[in-house]
Protein backbone atom coordinates (compact mmCIF):
# COMPACT_ATOMS: atom_id res chain seq x y z
CA UNK A 1 0.00 0.00 0.00
CA UNK A 2 1.42 3.30 -0.68
CA UNK A 3 -0.49 6.53 0.09
CA UNK A 4 2.34 9.20 -0.09
CA UNK A 5 3.06 11.66 2.25
CA UNK A 6 -0.07 14.21 3.55
CA UNK A 7 0.94 17.70 4.10
CA UNK A 8 -0.63 19.58 6.86
CA UNK A 9 -1.41 22.90 5.12
CA UNK A 10 -3.34 20.40 2.49
CA UNK A 11 -6.85 19.79 2.00
CA UNK A 12 -7.89 16.38 1.97
CA UNK A 13 -10.72 14.35 0.82
CA UNK A 14 -10.95 10.62 1.30
CA UNK A 15 -13.04 9.13 -1.26
CA UNK A 16 -13.79 5.15 -0.84
CA UNK A 17 -14.64 3.12 -3.53
CA UNK A 18 -12.87 3.71 -7.43
CA UNK A 19 -16.00 3.31 -9.15
CA UNK A 20 -17.74 5.91 -11.63
CA UNK A 21 -19.28 7.59 -8.54
CA UNK A 22 -16.16 7.59 -6.54
CA UNK A 23 -13.79 8.65 -9.71
CA UNK A 24 -16.26 11.33 -10.65
CA UNK A 25 -16.05 12.94 -7.45
CA UNK A 26 -12.35 12.67 -7.34
CA UNK A 27 -12.23 14.50 -10.79
CA UNK A 28 -14.89 17.38 -9.51
CA UNK A 29 -13.02 18.10 -6.43
CA UNK A 30 -9.51 18.65 -8.28
CA UNK A 31 -11.59 21.04 -10.60
CA UNK A 32 -14.13 22.56 -9.02
CA UNK A 33 -12.70 22.87 -5.63
CA UNK A 34 -9.18 23.02 -3.80
CA UNK A 35 -9.29 20.21 -1.83
CA UNK A 36 -6.80 16.93 -2.80
CA UNK A 37 -9.10 13.34 -3.27
CA UNK A 38 -7.40 10.16 -2.10
CA UNK A 39 -9.35 7.46 -3.78
CA UNK A 40 -9.16 4.18 -1.94
CA UNK A 41 -10.12 1.42 -3.69
CA UNK A 42 -10.20 -2.10 -2.60
CA UNK A 43 -9.67 -4.31 -5.56
CA UNK A 44 -7.10 -3.70 -8.39
CA UNK A 45 -9.08 -2.29 -11.14
CA UNK A 46 -11.46 0.45 -11.69
CA UNK A 47 -14.82 0.55 -12.02
CA UNK A 48 -16.59 -1.43 -9.45
CA UNK A 49 -19.50 -3.42 -11.39
CA UNK A 50 -18.81 -1.36 -14.32
CA UNK A 51 -15.38 -2.50 -14.86
CA UNK A 52 -14.36 -4.43 -17.81
CA UNK A 53 -12.54 -8.07 -17.05
CA UNK A 54 -10.06 -9.88 -19.67
CA UNK A 55 -9.71 -13.24 -20.28
CA UNK A 56 -7.26 -14.45 -22.52
CA UNK A 57 -7.56 -11.92 -24.99
CA UNK A 58 -11.73 -11.32 -24.72
CA UNK A 59 -12.83 -8.66 -22.79
CA UNK A 60 -16.15 -9.10 -20.77
CA UNK A 61 -18.79 -6.15 -19.62
CA UNK A 62 -19.65 -7.43 -16.21
CA UNK A 63 -23.27 -6.62 -16.36
CA UNK A 64 -23.53 -4.51 -19.82
CA UNK A 65 -23.27 -0.63 -19.63
CA UNK A 66 -24.57 1.30 -22.29
CA UNK A 67 -23.44 4.44 -22.42
CA UNK A 68 -26.50 7.04 -22.46
CA UNK A 69 -27.45 9.66 -20.17
CA UNK A 70 -30.88 12.18 -20.69
CA UNK A 71 -28.35 14.35 -18.34
CA UNK A 72 -25.98 16.88 -20.85
CA UNK A 73 -23.69 17.21 -17.99
CA UNK A 74 -22.86 13.44 -18.01
CA UNK A 75 -23.00 12.90 -21.63
CA UNK A 76 -20.55 15.90 -22.22
CA UNK A 77 -18.28 14.50 -19.02
CA UNK A 78 -17.82 11.47 -21.18
CA UNK A 79 -17.39 12.95 -24.55
CA UNK A 80 -14.90 15.02 -22.86
CA UNK A 81 -12.97 12.21 -21.62
CA UNK A 82 -13.25 9.92 -25.07
CA UNK A 83 -14.18 11.45 -28.09
CA UNK A 84 -16.65 9.97 -30.83
CA UNK A 85 -15.44 7.67 -33.53
CA UNK A 86 -14.85 10.22 -36.48
CA UNK A 87 -14.39 7.08 -38.82
CA UNK A 88 -16.29 3.56 -39.31
CA UNK A 89 -15.46 0.68 -36.62
CA UNK A 90 -13.82 -2.22 -37.96
CA UNK A 91 -17.73 -4.27 -38.12
CA UNK A 92 -19.53 -1.08 -39.39
CA UNK A 93 -16.86 -0.85 -42.19
CA UNK A 94 -17.03 -4.32 -43.44
CA UNK A 95 -20.59 -4.96 -43.64
CA UNK A 96 -20.93 -1.14 -45.18
CA UNK A 97 -23.20 -0.14 -42.48
CA UNK A 98 -23.17 3.46 -41.91
CA UNK A 99 -23.01 5.28 -38.20
CA UNK A 100 -23.05 9.39 -37.54
CA UNK A 101 -19.64 10.18 -37.50
CA UNK A 102 -17.95 13.26 -35.62
CA UNK A 103 -16.03 15.18 -37.95
CA UNK A 104 -12.06 15.28 -36.87
CA UNK A 105 -13.09 12.35 -34.40
CA UNK A 106 -10.51 9.39 -33.79
CA UNK A 107 -10.14 6.11 -35.80
CA UNK A 108 -11.14 3.19 -34.05
CA UNK A 109 -9.22 1.39 -36.06
CA UNK A 110 -5.82 3.09 -35.68
CA UNK A 111 -6.77 4.89 -31.60
CA UNK A 112 -7.90 3.42 -28.55
CA UNK A 113 -9.47 6.25 -26.68
CA UNK A 114 -12.70 6.87 -28.76
CA UNK A 115 -16.26 6.19 -28.32
CA UNK A 116 -18.24 4.04 -30.66
CA UNK A 117 -21.53 4.89 -31.74
CA UNK A 118 -23.55 1.54 -31.35
CA UNK A 119 -26.92 0.00 -32.69
CA UNK A 120 -29.05 -1.29 -29.25
CA UNK A 121 -30.92 -4.59 -29.91
CA UNK A 122 -32.21 -6.17 -26.69
CA UNK A 123 -35.32 -8.92 -27.00
CA UNK A 124 -36.51 -11.17 -24.97
CA UNK A 125 -36.19 -14.78 -25.33
CA UNK A 126 -39.08 -17.31 -24.15
CA UNK A 127 -41.20 -20.55 -25.33
CA UNK A 128 -37.70 -20.50 -27.49
CA UNK A 129 -38.57 -18.05 -29.44
CA UNK A 130 -37.77 -14.12 -29.65
CA UNK A 131 -39.95 -11.26 -28.35
CA UNK A 132 -39.02 -7.25 -28.02
CA UNK A 133 -37.34 -6.05 -25.29
CA UNK A 134 -39.56 -4.11 -24.21
CA UNK A 135 -42.68 -6.09 -24.99
CA UNK A 136 -44.62 -4.22 -27.94
CA UNK A 137 -47.46 -5.40 -30.08
CA UNK A 138 -46.41 -6.34 -33.42
CA UNK A 139 -47.61 -9.02 -36.03
CA UNK A 140 -44.05 -11.02 -34.98
CA UNK A 141 -45.30 -10.48 -31.02
CA UNK A 142 -49.01 -11.73 -31.52
CA UNK A 143 -47.73 -15.03 -34.29
CA UNK A 144 -44.63 -16.01 -31.55
CA UNK A 145 -47.23 -15.95 -28.62
CA UNK A 146 -50.36 -17.36 -30.57
CA UNK A 147 -53.85 -16.04 -31.04
CA UNK A 148 -55.16 -17.52 -27.19
CA UNK A 149 -52.11 -15.95 -25.37
CA UNK A 150 -52.61 -12.41 -27.31
CA UNK A 151 -56.79 -12.24 -26.87
CA UNK A 152 -55.72 -12.87 -22.93
CA UNK A 153 -53.03 -10.24 -22.69
CA UNK A 154 -55.24 -7.67 -24.62
CA UNK A 155 -57.75 -7.73 -22.14
CA UNK A 156 -55.63 -8.15 -19.55
CA UNK A 157 -54.25 -4.87 -20.50
CA UNK A 158 -57.60 -3.42 -20.70
CA UNK A 159 -58.50 -4.46 -17.21
CA UNK A 160 -55.30 -3.23 -16.21
CA UNK A 161 -56.31 0.46 -17.78
CA UNK A 162 -59.70 0.69 -16.31
CA UNK A 163 -58.99 -0.96 -12.53
CA UNK A 164 -56.06 0.10 -11.74
CA UNK A 165 -54.28 -1.17 -8.45
CA UNK A 166 -52.54 0.40 -5.64
CA UNK A 167 -49.08 0.48 -5.84
CA UNK A 168 -47.98 -1.71 -3.02
CA UNK A 169 -45.23 -3.66 -4.58
CA UNK A 170 -43.42 -4.15 -8.05
CA UNK A 171 -46.21 -6.52 -8.95
CA UNK A 172 -48.76 -3.67 -8.66
CA UNK A 173 -46.14 -1.49 -10.75
CA UNK A 174 -45.98 -4.12 -13.66
CA UNK A 175 -49.41 -4.94 -13.83
CA UNK A 176 -50.80 -1.25 -13.89
CA UNK A 177 -48.31 -1.43 -17.24
CA UNK A 178 -48.93 -4.29 -18.69
CA UNK A 179 -51.76 -6.23 -17.18
CA UNK A 180 -51.81 -9.96 -15.73
CA UNK A 181 -51.53 -12.07 -18.54
CA UNK A 182 -48.22 -10.23 -19.83
CA UNK A 183 -47.25 -9.92 -16.12
CA UNK A 184 -47.09 -13.58 -15.53
CA UNK A 185 -45.49 -13.95 -19.34
CA UNK A 186 -42.50 -11.49 -19.29
CA UNK A 187 -41.85 -10.28 -15.30
CA UNK A 188 -43.36 -12.62 -12.69
CA UNK A 189 -40.35 -15.22 -13.38
CA UNK A 190 -37.30 -13.03 -14.41
CA UNK A 191 -38.08 -11.15 -11.74
CA UNK A 192 -37.67 -13.62 -9.27
CA UNK A 193 -35.01 -14.77 -10.84
CA UNK A 194 -32.60 -11.48 -10.59
CA UNK A 195 -34.08 -10.55 -6.87
CA UNK A 196 -35.17 -14.41 -5.25
CA UNK A 197 -38.44 -13.29 -4.20
CA UNK A 198 -41.28 -12.93 -5.62
CA UNK A 199 -42.36 -9.21 -7.08
CA UNK A 200 -45.46 -9.26 -4.90
CA UNK A 201 -42.31 -8.27 -1.84
CA UNK A 202 -40.59 -5.90 -3.58
CA UNK A 203 -41.14 -2.55 -3.01
CA UNK A 204 -42.59 -0.55 -5.84
CA UNK A 205 -40.00 1.99 -5.59
CA UNK A 206 -37.81 -0.28 -7.95
CA UNK A 207 -39.88 -0.17 -10.93
CA UNK A 208 -40.37 3.75 -10.22
CA UNK A 209 -36.18 3.80 -10.39
CA UNK A 210 -35.25 1.90 -13.18
CA UNK A 211 -38.38 1.70 -15.97
CA UNK A 212 -40.61 4.94 -14.28
CA UNK A 213 -42.95 6.21 -17.42
CA UNK A 214 -42.26 3.21 -19.44
CA UNK A 215 -45.80 1.03 -19.96
CA UNK A 216 -46.75 -0.73 -22.92
CA UNK A 217 -49.28 1.87 -24.39
CA UNK A 218 -45.91 3.97 -24.60
CA UNK A 219 -43.55 1.01 -26.33
CA UNK A 220 -46.35 0.59 -28.98
CA UNK A 221 -46.77 4.29 -29.57
CA UNK A 222 -42.83 4.67 -30.10
CA UNK A 223 -42.79 1.96 -32.77
CA UNK A 224 -46.17 4.07 -34.20
CA UNK A 225 -44.63 7.40 -34.14
CA UNK A 226 -41.04 6.55 -35.06
CA UNK A 227 -41.25 7.72 -38.70
CA UNK A 228 -42.55 11.22 -37.13
CA UNK A 229 -40.29 11.82 -34.56
CA UNK A 230 -37.97 14.33 -34.81
CA UNK A 231 -37.26 15.09 -30.49
CA UNK A 232 -35.87 12.31 -29.81
CA UNK A 233 -35.16 13.44 -25.74
CA UNK A 234 -38.35 12.35 -25.31
CA UNK A 235 -38.54 8.52 -25.78
CA UNK A 236 -37.80 6.26 -23.09
CA UNK A 237 -34.72 5.57 -21.70
CA UNK A 238 -35.89 1.95 -22.14
CA UNK A 239 -36.19 2.63 -25.70
CA UNK A 240 -33.29 4.20 -27.15
CA UNK A 241 -32.12 3.07 -30.06
CA UNK A 242 -28.52 4.13 -30.15
CA UNK A 243 -25.97 4.03 -27.13
CA UNK A 244 -21.54 5.10 -27.04
CA UNK A 245 -19.67 2.74 -25.94
CA UNK A 246 -15.78 3.07 -25.05
CA UNK A 247 -13.88 0.64 -27.74
CA UNK A 248 -12.82 -1.59 -25.22
CA UNK A 249 -15.47 -2.05 -22.75
CA UNK A 250 -16.73 0.66 -20.05
CA UNK A 251 -13.87 -0.54 -18.02
CA UNK A 252 -11.76 1.84 -20.32
CA UNK A 253 -13.47 4.69 -19.31
CA UNK A 254 -13.11 4.61 -16.05
CA UNK A 255 -9.19 3.64 -16.06
CA UNK A 256 -9.42 7.12 -18.55
CA UNK A 257 -10.67 8.94 -15.52
CA UNK A 258 -8.21 7.35 -13.07
CA UNK A 259 -5.70 8.60 -15.01
CA UNK A 260 -6.82 11.89 -15.65
CA UNK A 261 -7.48 12.06 -11.35
CA UNK A 262 -3.82 11.37 -11.00
CA UNK A 263 -2.28 13.75 -13.62
CA UNK A 264 -4.26 16.75 -12.11
CA UNK A 265 -3.03 15.57 -8.76
CA UNK A 266 -5.10 13.33 -6.61
CA UNK A 267 -4.00 9.94 -5.13
CA UNK A 268 -5.18 6.44 -5.61
CA UNK A 269 -4.20 4.01 -3.85
CA UNK A 270 -5.50 0.16 -4.87
CA UNK A 271 -5.96 -3.01 -3.49
CA UNK A 272 -6.90 -1.56 0.05
CA UNK A 273 -9.82 -2.01 2.10
CA UNK A 274 -11.38 0.78 4.72
CA UNK A 275 -11.64 -1.19 7.92
CA UNK A 276 -12.95 1.80 10.42
CA UNK A 277 -14.32 5.30 10.34
CA UNK A 278 -12.90 7.64 13.16
CA UNK A 279 -15.94 9.91 14.58
CA UNK A 280 -15.71 12.75 16.87
CA UNK A 281 -18.96 14.66 17.35
CA UNK A 282 -20.87 14.80 14.34
CA UNK A 283 -17.45 14.99 11.91
CA UNK A 284 -15.68 11.63 10.20
CA UNK A 285 -11.81 12.50 11.19
CA UNK A 286 -10.10 9.57 9.58
CA UNK A 287 -10.35 6.29 7.74
CA UNK A 288 -8.65 3.33 8.93
CA UNK A 289 -7.47 0.99 6.47
CA UNK A 290 -5.27 -2.32 5.31
CA UNK A 291 -3.57 -3.14 1.87
CA UNK A 292 -3.29 -6.29 0.52
CA UNK A 293 -0.04 -6.29 1.70
CA UNK A 294 -1.07 -6.35 5.15
CA UNK A 295 -0.22 -2.94 5.69
CA UNK A 296 -2.08 -0.76 7.96
CA UNK A 297 -2.57 3.30 8.22
CA UNK A 298 -4.80 5.78 9.59
CA UNK A 299 -5.83 8.34 7.06
CA UNK A 300 -7.14 11.73 8.01
CA UNK A 301 -8.67 13.96 6.42
CA UNK A 302 -11.31 17.05 6.20
CA UNK A 303 -13.90 15.37 3.32
CA UNK A 304 -15.58 11.83 2.98
CA UNK A 305 -17.11 10.16 0.39
CA UNK A 306 -18.48 6.56 0.36
CA UNK A 307 -19.35 4.54 -2.31
CA UNK A 308 -19.09 1.32 0.03
CA UNK A 309 -22.18 -0.68 0.73
CA UNK A 310 -24.01 0.86 3.09
CA UNK A 311 -23.95 -2.09 5.62
CA UNK A 312 -20.73 -2.10 5.53
CA UNK A 313 -19.95 1.06 6.55
CA UNK A 314 -22.57 1.55 9.08
CA UNK A 315 -20.38 -1.82 10.90
CA UNK A 316 -17.39 0.15 9.99
CA UNK A 317 -18.09 3.79 12.33
CA UNK A 318 -16.68 3.68 15.72
CA UNK A 319 -19.21 6.08 16.69
CA UNK A 320 -22.38 5.23 19.04
CA UNK A 321 -24.93 3.95 16.58
CA UNK A 322 -28.10 3.69 17.25
CA UNK A 323 -29.47 0.50 17.80
CA UNK A 324 -32.52 0.68 15.11
CA UNK A 325 -30.09 1.95 12.12
CA UNK A 326 -27.42 -0.84 13.23
CA UNK A 327 -30.33 -2.99 12.66
CA UNK A 328 -31.64 -2.19 9.62
CA UNK A 329 -28.58 -1.32 8.28
CA UNK A 330 -27.01 -4.84 9.14
CA UNK A 331 -30.18 -6.27 7.60
CA UNK A 332 -30.21 -4.56 4.13
CA UNK A 333 -30.91 -6.93 1.52
CA UNK A 334 -28.32 -7.36 -1.88
CA UNK A 335 -28.25 -10.05 -5.04
CA UNK A 336 -24.86 -10.70 -6.00
CA UNK A 337 -24.09 -11.76 -9.35
CA UNK A 338 -22.24 -14.13 -11.49
CA UNK A 339 -20.93 -14.57 -15.37
CA UNK A 340 -19.34 -17.17 -17.31
CA UNK A 341 -17.61 -15.99 -20.46
CA UNK A 342 -17.65 -18.81 -23.08
CA UNK A 343 -15.61 -18.28 -26.31
CA UNK A 344 -17.40 -20.41 -28.99
CA UNK A 345 -17.32 -21.35 -33.18
CA UNK A 346 -21.27 -20.29 -33.34
CA UNK A 347 -24.82 -19.62 -31.92
CA UNK A 348 -27.75 -21.77 -32.73
CA UNK A 349 -29.55 -19.30 -32.94
CA UNK A 350 -30.58 -17.71 -36.45
CA UNK A 351 -30.16 -14.19 -37.33
CA UNK A 352 -34.03 -13.43 -38.91
CA UNK A 353 -33.61 -9.67 -38.38
CA UNK A 354 -32.19 -7.82 -41.42
CA UNK A 355 -29.95 -6.15 -39.28
CA UNK A 356 -26.20 -7.29 -40.60
CA UNK A 357 -23.40 -9.02 -38.34
CA UNK A 358 -20.05 -10.08 -38.30
CA UNK A 359 -20.55 -14.06 -38.85
CA UNK A 360 -24.16 -13.27 -39.26
CA UNK A 361 -24.83 -13.74 -35.77
CA UNK A 362 -28.06 -12.48 -33.70
CA UNK A 363 -27.85 -8.50 -33.84
CA UNK A 364 -28.67 -8.58 -29.88
CA UNK A 365 -26.46 -7.29 -27.18
CA UNK A 366 -28.29 -8.46 -24.73
CA UNK A 367 -31.16 -11.71 -24.82
CA UNK A 368 -33.19 -11.21 -21.05
CA UNK A 369 -33.97 -14.99 -20.66
CA UNK A 370 -37.59 -15.63 -19.72
CA UNK A 371 -37.38 -19.61 -19.48
CA UNK A 372 -38.69 -21.02 -16.57
CA UNK A 373 -36.31 -24.32 -16.80
CA UNK A 374 -32.99 -22.31 -16.53
CA UNK A 375 -31.65 -19.89 -13.56
CA UNK A 376 -30.09 -18.46 -16.36
CA UNK A 377 -30.73 -14.56 -16.57
CA UNK A 378 -29.29 -12.88 -19.58
CA UNK A 379 -26.61 -13.32 -22.26
CA UNK A 380 -24.63 -10.88 -23.31
CA UNK A 381 -23.43 -11.27 -26.66
CA UNK A 382 -19.71 -9.05 -26.72
CA UNK A 383 -18.97 -8.91 -30.40
CA UNK A 384 -22.17 -6.52 -30.85
CA UNK A 385 -21.09 -4.42 -27.93
CA UNK A 386 -17.75 -3.83 -29.50
CA UNK A 387 -16.22 -6.14 -32.40
CA UNK A 388 -13.07 -4.62 -30.36
CA UNK A 389 -13.86 -6.70 -27.68
CA UNK A 390 -13.57 -10.16 -29.28
CA UNK A 391 -10.04 -10.94 -29.84
CA UNK A 392 -11.05 -12.91 -33.24
CA UNK A 393 -14.61 -11.38 -34.00
CA UNK A 394 -15.00 -12.69 -37.71
CA UNK A 395 -14.70 -16.48 -36.40
CA UNK A 396 -15.55 -16.50 -32.67
CA UNK A 397 -18.13 -15.48 -30.91
CA UNK A 398 -17.71 -14.10 -27.26
CA UNK A 399 -20.64 -14.26 -24.54
CA UNK A 400 -22.11 -13.38 -21.58
CA UNK A 401 -23.93 -15.38 -19.19
CA UNK A 402 -26.07 -13.74 -16.42
CA UNK A 403 -26.98 -15.31 -13.40
CA UNK A 404 -28.14 -13.59 -9.90
CA UNK A 405 -27.48 -15.09 -6.50
CA UNK A 406 -26.88 -15.06 -3.10
CA UNK A 407 -23.61 -14.62 -1.40
CA UNK A 408 -23.16 -18.10 0.10
CA UNK A 409 -26.18 -19.59 -1.22
CA UNK A 410 -26.14 -22.45 -3.81
CA UNK A 411 -25.10 -21.05 -7.07
CA UNK A 412 -22.43 -18.76 -5.50
CA UNK A 413 -21.15 -21.66 -3.47
CA UNK A 414 -20.59 -23.81 -7.26
CA UNK A 415 -16.91 -24.84 -8.06
CA UNK A 416 -15.53 -22.73 -10.80
CA UNK A 417 -15.48 -26.00 -13.31
CA UNK A 418 -18.85 -26.96 -12.07
CA UNK A 419 -20.57 -23.58 -12.61
CA UNK A 420 -19.31 -23.77 -15.82
CA UNK A 421 -20.70 -27.05 -16.82
CA UNK A 422 -24.20 -25.80 -15.07
CA UNK A 423 -23.74 -23.02 -17.41
CA UNK A 424 -22.87 -24.89 -20.48
CA UNK A 425 -25.89 -27.28 -19.94
CA UNK A 426 -28.40 -24.75 -19.52
CA UNK A 427 -27.44 -23.07 -23.13
CA UNK A 428 -27.67 -26.43 -24.66
CA UNK A 429 -30.80 -27.44 -23.24
CA UNK A 430 -32.57 -23.77 -24.53
CA UNK A 431 -30.43 -25.25 -27.93
CA UNK A 432 -28.61 -21.31 -28.34
CA UNK A 433 -25.47 -23.21 -28.47
CA UNK A 434 -23.81 -26.78 -29.06
CA UNK A 435 -21.54 -28.15 -26.39
CA UNK A 436 -18.53 -29.34 -28.47
CA UNK A 437 -18.55 -25.50 -30.04
CA UNK A 438 -17.21 -24.00 -26.62
CA UNK A 439 -13.31 -23.22 -26.79
CA UNK A 440 -12.81 -21.58 -23.39
CA UNK A 441 -14.62 -20.50 -20.66
CA UNK A 442 -14.16 -18.34 -17.48
CA UNK A 443 -16.39 -17.18 -14.18
CA UNK A 444 -16.41 -13.91 -12.49
CA UNK A 445 -18.37 -13.45 -8.58
CA UNK A 446 -19.23 -10.26 -8.32
CA UNK A 447 -20.36 -9.04 -3.86
CA UNK A 448 -23.78 -7.10 -3.88
CA UNK A 449 -24.11 -5.92 -7.18
CA UNK A 450 -27.44 -4.82 -6.60
CA UNK A 451 -29.08 -3.38 -3.59
CA UNK A 452 -32.23 -4.72 -3.42
CA UNK A 453 -36.14 -3.41 -2.61
CA UNK A 454 -36.96 -5.83 0.41
CA UNK A 455 -36.88 -6.21 3.70
CA UNK A 456 -35.25 -3.27 5.60
CA UNK A 457 -34.95 -1.32 3.22
CA UNK A 458 -38.73 -0.01 3.97
CA UNK A 459 -37.07 2.13 7.31
CA UNK A 460 -33.87 2.96 5.29
CA UNK A 461 -34.84 6.72 6.05
CA UNK A 462 -33.15 5.80 9.45
CA UNK A 463 -29.93 4.87 8.08
CA UNK A 464 -29.96 7.86 6.00
CA UNK A 465 -30.83 10.36 8.62
CA UNK A 466 -28.39 8.96 10.98
CA UNK A 467 -25.66 9.55 7.82
CA UNK A 468 -26.89 12.74 7.25
CA UNK A 469 -25.69 13.69 10.62
CA UNK A 470 -22.38 13.78 10.03
CA UNK A 471 -21.54 16.83 8.85
CA UNK A 472 -18.20 16.66 6.32
CA UNK A 473 -19.79 12.72 4.81
CA UNK A 474 -21.45 12.22 1.29
CA UNK A 475 -22.86 8.84 0.56
CA UNK A 476 -22.60 8.71 -3.50
CA UNK A 477 -23.34 6.22 -5.96
CA UNK A 478 -25.50 2.72 -6.33
CA UNK A 479 -23.87 0.92 -2.72
CA UNK A 480 -23.31 4.41 -1.59
CA UNK A 481 -27.15 4.87 -1.49
CA UNK A 482 -28.39 1.63 -1.47
CA UNK A 483 -29.92 2.53 -4.58
CA UNK A 484 -29.67 0.99 -8.07
CA UNK A 485 -28.38 3.44 -9.80
CA UNK A 486 -27.55 3.04 -13.72
CA UNK A 487 -23.48 5.01 -14.23
CA UNK A 488 -24.85 8.28 -15.03
CA UNK A 489 -27.11 8.34 -12.08
CA UNK A 490 -24.09 7.13 -9.80
CA UNK A 491 -22.22 10.27 -11.48
CA UNK A 492 -24.81 12.91 -10.82
CA UNK A 493 -24.82 12.00 -7.04
CA UNK A 494 -20.71 12.74 -7.34
CA UNK A 495 -21.31 16.09 -9.15
CA UNK A 496 -24.23 16.66 -6.58
CA UNK A 497 -21.94 16.01 -4.05
CA UNK A 498 -18.88 18.39 -4.95
CA UNK A 499 -21.98 21.06 -5.64
CA UNK A 500 -22.62 20.74 -2.04
CA UNK A 501 -19.14 21.24 -0.91
CA UNK A 502 -19.18 24.64 -2.88
CA UNK A 503 -22.24 25.31 -1.08
CA UNK A 504 -24.38 25.25 -4.53
CA UNK A 505 -26.06 22.34 -3.56
CA UNK A 506 -27.44 20.30 -0.35
CA UNK A 507 -27.26 16.43 0.65
CA UNK A 508 -30.64 16.14 0.44
CA UNK A 509 -30.56 16.89 -3.36
CA UNK A 510 -27.55 14.10 -4.10
CA UNK A 511 -30.37 12.05 -2.04
CA UNK A 512 -32.61 12.67 -4.46
CA UNK A 513 -30.89 11.59 -7.42
CA UNK A 514 -32.98 8.91 -9.48
CA UNK A 515 -36.10 9.71 -7.50
CA UNK A 516 -37.15 12.65 -9.18
CA UNK A 517 -38.31 12.50 -12.85
CA UNK A 518 -36.42 14.61 -14.20
CA UNK A 519 -33.67 11.94 -14.16
CA UNK A 520 -36.15 9.58 -15.75
CA UNK A 521 -38.20 11.14 -18.75
CA UNK A 522 -37.57 15.14 -19.01
CA UNK A 523 -34.33 17.08 -19.85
Amino acid sequence: MVVGEMQDKEKYAIIIGGGPAGLTAAYKLLTETDYIPVVIEEEDFFGGISRTAVHNGNRMDIGGHRFFSKSDEVMNFWTDLMPLQGKPAYDDKKLGIDKPLTEDGPDPETEDRVFLVRRRVSRIFYMRKFFDYPISIKPETIRSLGFGNTVKAGFGYIRAAVFKRKENSLEDFYINRFGVPLYKMFFEDYTEKVWGISPSKISADWGAQRVKGLSLMKAVWSIISKPFRKNTDKVETSLIEEFYYPKKGPGQLWETLASEVERLGGRIVKNTKVTGIKCEGSKIKAVDVEGADGVKATLPADLFFSTMPVKDLIAAIDAPVPDDVARIAKALPYRDFITVGLLVDKLLIENKTKMKTLGNIVPDCWIYVQERDVKLGRIQIFNNWSPYMVEDADNKVWIGLEYFCSEGDELWSMSDADFIEKAISELVKIKIIDREDVRDSVRIRVKKAYPAYFGTYSEFGKVKEFLDGFDNLYCIGRNGQHRYNNMDHSMLTAFEAVRAVNGKSTKEAVWNVNTEGEYHEKK
